[in-house]
């Protein structure tokens, strides 16, 4: 007598916040592909996306059509498919993630400003404060600005704070997971998940090692990839982004 296979078990679907990291991945990576090749419909999607940041998801109907959760309502029945919460976390992540990647890609022409990161390296937004410090020293201020982005108390007071260090990150030309971001950001919004992010932004924070921070410290030129970062700091707005 054969027995029937049993059935998948939900352990094997990709849980919210995966999908949300994934669905990151691919449309800022698309936009970013298209703005580097300097594509008209990116370049343009990317001003509209900036003026995002920083600001409530409702606020501005025109990003809806950017912000594209699709995929996240399917399937529309069953175990797997999102509860109107989890949606709408998940919109108000992406449309953070988004928009701040918008602005952190602004001027930079030459190299993508999402980098997922090298495997066995601390990424995030931990780290890549750590990263702009000198090799052997905490600086104090930007310690307090990652404190702070920490203790936000919701999630525009958040997405506000980020912005700061998302600026700091494009003067140095330092890139960010995104895709990453907006996962923890989605996870953010759970109960009990603003202790949770805390703990892993602090984590890569401490796990970004000063060999790490004197080989990368320094920013390099390279070709119009999404890695790599560039040599000559520019806080212009370039023709490229004043649509």
């Amino acid at each position: 007598m054969t027995t029937a296979a049993a059935p998948p078990t939900d352990t094997a679907w990709p849980t919210v916040r995966k999908r949300v990291e994934k669905l990151a991945a691919e449309r800022i990576t698309a936009f970013q592909r298209g703005y580097l090749a300097d594509n008209p419909k990116d370049v343009a999607a990317l001003a509209r996306l900036r003026r995002g940041a920083g600001r409530e998801a409702g606020q501005l109907p025109d990003l809806w059509n950017l912000v594209d959760t699709t995929p996240l309502h399917e399937p529309h029945e069953g175990p797997h498919a999102l509860s109107e919460k989890q949606l709408a976390r998940a919109e108000d992540a992406l449309h953070v993630a988004l928009t701040l990647w918008a602005l952190h890609q602004q001027s930079r022409s030459e190299a993508g400003m999402h980098q997922t990161g090298s495997p066995g390296k601390p990424r995030g937004v931990g780290a890549a404060v750590r990263r702009m410090m000198k090799p052997g020293e905490i600086d104090e201020p930007l310690r307090k600005r990652l404190v702070r982005v920490g203790t936000a108390p919701d999630l525009t007071a958040l997405a506000q704070r980020l912005r700061d260090i998302v600026l700091l990150l494009r003067r140095e030309q330092f890139p960010l997971d995104y895709a990453l971001l907006a996962g923890q950001l989605y996870h953010w919004q759970r109960p009990g998940g603003p202790d949770a992010v805390r703990r892993e932004w602090g984590r890569s924070f401490h796990a970004w090692h000063d060999d790490q921070n004197a080989e990368e410290r320094t920013p390099t030129a390279g070709p119009a990839t999404t890695t790599g970062t560039t040599a000559t700091p520019d806080t212009t707005t370039t023709d490229k982004d004043a649509s």
